[in-house]
């Protein structure tokens, strides 16, 4: 994945840094990252030294790039790396705060997606798009590319696990950042098991589902979008 990544933004001449962050690994992972930072002076290696989960990896990367926007890719290889410089291209020459990824839009594509799976995640995106009244439909995607401004206009982040994929993008829609939704390729990895767990995950989403929505109805605009939050 970091070996693909490297190549496709080289080629486009997008000037990048890659985050890789250890999310308290077990296996020979860290020695594989350290590996790679040697080998390639674009990525830089972190390991999570909060509690473990992928939201809490997530937001530690947050705190560390230095880039005007960041993309959060899933390591395991699902995302496409041509896809990121699509999203790239789309913030730059439309303006938009985000980007957002479809796997289920007119474009895109699924490989080897669990069935149960995407019966929940079809489910619940709907639930999402018809309470919050929005036309995304692919909220839980981890793949998506934010500004810096939008990243620092919705804090602070919360969700410690997967349900950070929800909160993000709910955040930044509600508060009034724009966005693009472009459609995007999923592959199902090859190697190793995803750390998702459906049953555990459950009402994490539906907390930070009924937190967001409190702060659509009820906040009164307190944490929407301000002239100075657009200037780069």
């Amino acid at each position: 994945m970091v070996s693909s990544l490297i190549v496709h933004l080289s080629e486009v001449a997008i000037d990048f840094e890659i985050l890789l962050i250890n999310d308290h690994s077990t296996d020979d992972s860290l020695a594989v990252a350290e590996l790679l930072q040697s080998e390639h002076p674009q990525l830089k290696m972190f390991s999570n030294d909060r509690s473990p989960g992928y939201g809490m990896a997530v937001r530690y990367g947050l705190n560390h790039y230095e880039g005007d926007c960041v993309a959060i890719m899933m390591a395991d290889g699902s995302d496409s790396p041509e896809d990121l410089v699509t999203f790239y291209k789309t913030m730059l020459n439309e303006k938009v705060d985000c980007v957002f990824g479809s796997r289920f839009d007119k474009g895109g594509s699924l490989s080897g997606y669990p069935k149960l799976k995407y019966v929940l995640n079809r489910a619940a995106n709907h639930l999402v798009r018809i309470v919050f009244n929005i036309g995304y439909n692919d909220c839980t995607n981890a793949f998506k590319l934010y500004s810096r401004h939008t990243v620092d206009g919705i804090q602070p982040l919360l969700s410690p696990h997967f349900n950070l994929t929800l909160e993000m993008p709910l955040k930044a829609i509600v508060r009034g950042y724009s966005y693009r939704v472009i459609s995007n390729s999923w592959v199902n990895r090859k190697h190793g098991e995803s750390k998702l767990k459906m049953k555990e995950m459950g009402s994490r989403y539906f907390f930070i589902f009924l937190y967001c929505l409190i702060e659509k109805y009820f906040s009164k605009g307190d944490y929407k979008k301000s002239a100075k939050d657009g200037k780069k």
